[in-house]
């Protein structure tokens, strides 16, 4: 569990969780999936004191699942944001390649190597909770960045800590709607070697699992994404007149 105290161009990661809000910002609670099951009970005290409302327990069980697609909930004091991510997990890197250095293995490596894994998201008026998988590096970008930024490290003066915990929310949404960019050319490299295997005159195609299993993973992330665009469209009507930066990152997805 890492902590992290916002506030204007201040950003400062805490040893445990204070007994009390800070004065100005917020806390972000970045926590993963076991570690939130372990440390649920000092979470939930914590939030009864600060926010004057615990999760309730069927949140806190969509927080854990971690086969839940992705949707949006929420109660009189908090929101409650699951997004299922779309990233190329580990060992991508060496299927970045030329459509005519792809092999059957390539292709088959790289539907195996899709990571839909869940990212939670608990939104308090004072407090951001994001439970993520155990690999996740969205946690960990975002601290680094966040640090950049505080310490005057990001070039780019019109970028700034985040104002809300929404903000941060959002930020990360977008962030893992970007890395999809990179799954998408991976699948677009991968199966541009299948199609033409399958339509070349010169070739005896025998690979149809391989295909079956390309068309069954395509349906699977466009699921994904609609799931993904639904949760967001929920949130975005949610909020009302809010301004809704995150609709356009979830328009990306198709």
């Amino acid at each position: 569990m890492r902590i992290f105290h916002v506030c204007a161009d201040r950003f400062t990661e805490l040893d445990d969780l204070p007994e009390s809000l800070p004065g100005s910002g917020f806390l972000w609670i970045g926590i993963d999936r076991s570690g939130f099951e372990t440390h649920t009970a000092a979470i939930q005290e914590r939030l009864q004191r600060w926010e004057s409302s615990p999760l309730v327990d069927l949140h806190i069980s969509d927080l854990l699942n971690n086969q839940l697609p992705s949707h949006y909930d929420y109660t009189s004091w908090y929101d409650i944001l699951v997004f299922r991510r779309l990233a190329a997990g580990a060992g991508s890197d060496q299927l970045l390649i030329d459509d005519e250095h792809g092999t059957m293995t390539s292709v088959r490596r790289t539907l195996d190597i899709i990571d839909t894994s869940p990212v939670g998201f608990a939104l308090f008026d004072h407090v951001l909770i994001t439970v993520h998988p155990a690999d996740c590096t969205v946690r960990e970008h975002f601290a680094h960045r966040l640090s950049g930024l505080a310490a005057g490290g990001e070039a780019r003066g019109a970028i700034r800590l985040p104002a809300s915990p929404a903000d941060l929310m959002l930020r990360m949404v977008n962030h893992m709607v970007d890395n999809y960019l990179d799954l998408r050319r991976l699948l677009t490299r991968q199966l541009g070697h299948l199609q033409h295997e399958l339509l070349s005159p010169k070739s005896r195609f025998r690979d149809w699992p391989v295909l079956l299993d390309s068309r069954n993973a395509l349906h699977l992330l466009e699921d994904t994404c609609e799931d993904q665009r639904s949760a967001m469209q929920e949130w975005i009507d949610a909020l009302g007149d809010w301004p809704a930066p995150a609709d356009p990152a979830a328009q990306r997805q198709g």
